[in-house]
């Protein structure tokens, strides 16, 4: 059977579907296959269910410390059923939402494999094993990304966790050995730290999410022993043990070879791009190590074909991945669209949050930018005091001589909400002295940046 379309799209998460979406709106054809549930990655098993865990956490924090604002509460207990039944009503409600935009913009969707092996083709594998072949003028491939595997005795055993897995463990674990200190382990070294497991996490590198700016890594290095979450750095996994009941997790430390026992092992050591039914070799694809090479148009080497989001490897964030899809879809119905990655934000929903845009102090220096910085800390700000969320900084970067802002990192409450503000300085090139002369509504977290802006001009009004 076949079936012809303008546009196909090879997978349904945040970059495929909004790139099914837009080429629609400009009047295509459009078929959208994925082997699972639409909205990838991240709706079904990152982004979404993880904040969901968030939210949990969090509001345990707060009744821990209700106290302090007056309010008294007896026979707190967590309900871990019902914290994951909430993320699946949350997550089905946003696939769901999904679904209807597929019908909404006449997308016609096909669940099953999709295999690509030469341009203006895409065969479907279904699941009663029957085949469809979709003839299609142009393909944009969004086919996402996986746990990376690490090649460590121990670690391909039953029971060892990755971030798919871990959101279905039926209880807390009294311990959890999270292996990789980047933006995946250290969010669920927050999460279960404030659910009460005793967290360790292992990093190889010398820091821990070794994408943020060092001044801020440095801030949290305490706040997440304060945490209770304990942070190896410069170390290395030599193996996973298991008796049946517990786990041991060997590791080289700075300080020699040291062994942790915990209930639980969770392998967070990254993603690398999902390459299944995109035969590279038949389709003459050019990659960029495991990635898919693009330009900034998001084409590929194959005319016709595209590829977007967490397949092209570099910037794996599913904002990134949508706007791709929008630049993919509008030049394959023949617009000039160019990505640009100057200005895409970084969000960490650790405790505290974490968000970052532009370059870091040490990005700057090495590209030759004679820099002015500027910070101000939640201490210093009224609604962070009426929240006791005081934990935290508002670090702003600035080209010297032109003042424009390029680059801002946030540690503390709502900091992922917080740089969208920043985004846009970056992105419009604004100085500081323009953000430091927008009025802020007060009382508010927003006056941090207000205030870093004030630094970079002069000094900040309100510290002293």
């Amino acid at each position: 059977m076949t079936e012809k379309f303008d546009v196909t799209v090879v997978g349904g998460g945040p970059g495929g579907y909004v790139a099914a979406i837009k080429a629609s709106q400009l009047g295509a054809k459009i078929a959208i296959v994925d082997k699972s549930s639409l909205g990838g990655t991240c709706l079904n098993r990152g982004c979404i269910p993880t904040k969901a865990m968030v939210k949990s956490a969090s509001l345990w924090r707060e009744l821990q410390e209700a106290g302090e604002f007056g309010i008294e509460v007896e026979n707190l207990r967590i309900n871990y059923d019902k914290v994951l039944a909430r993320q699946e009503k949350v997550v089905k409600t946003l696939v769901a939402g999904t679904e209807t935009l597929m019908k909404k913009n006449k997308i016609e969707v096909f669940s099953g494999t999709a295999g690509v092996e030469q341009p203006g083709k895409v065969t479907v594998s279904m699941e009663d094993d029957s085949k469809l072949v979709l003839e299609t003028d142009k393909i944009i491939i969004a086919t996402g990304s996986t746990t990376a595997r690490i090649p460590v005795p121990g670690l391909d055993m039953p029971g060892i966790l990755t971030s798919d897995s871990i959101l279905q463990m039926p209880q807390i674990p009294d311990s959890l050995t999270i292996i990789g200190g980047g933006v995946i382990g250290m969010e669920f070294a927050s999460i279960f730290s404030a659910f009460g497991s005793h967290v360790t996490v292992v990093e190889m590198l010398p820091n821990i999410l070794p994408m943020v700016d060092d001044e801020i890594t440095k801030r949290l290095r305490p706040v997440f022993k304060k945490a209770g979450i304990n942070v190896l750095t410069k170390s290395k996994v030599k193996e996973v043990r298991s008796d049946g009941n517990s786990y041991e997790t060997v590791v080289e430390t700075k300080k020699g070879e040291e062994i942790i026992t915990s209930s639980q092992v969770l392998l967070a050591a990254g993603r690398v791009p999902v390459m299944e039914g995109i035969d590279t070799e038949k389709l003459n694809l050019k990659l960029d190590g495991r990635a898919i090479w693009t330009n900034d148009k998001m084409e590929t080497n194959v005319e016709g074909i595209y590829a977007v989001g967490d397949v092209v490897g570099g910037t794996m964030l599913a904002h990134a991945a949508s706007f791709e899809g929008l630049i993919a879809a509008e030049n394959a119905m023949g617009k000039d669209m160019t990505m640009d990655y100057s200005a895409v934000p970084s969000c960490i929903f650790c405790y505290p949050e974490i968000a970052s845009v532009g370059l870091t102090e040490s990005e700057a220096k090495e590209k030759g930018i004679d820099i002015i910085k500027s910070k101000f800390p939640f201490t210093a700000n009224g609604k962070a005091l009426t929240m006791g969320e005081t934990v935290g900084t508002v670090k702003l970067i600035a080209d010297k001589k032109s003042g424009v802002i390029i680059g801002g990192h946030i540690m503390g409450p709502h900091a992922t909400d917080l740089i969208a503000e920043v985004t846009l300085a970056v992105k419009a090139k604004l100085t500081g002295k323009e953000v430091a002369e927008t009025i802020h509504a007060h009382p508010t977290l927003a006056e941090t940046v207000m205030e870093a802006a004030h630094g970079l001009v002069d000094k900040p009004l309100h510290l002293a």
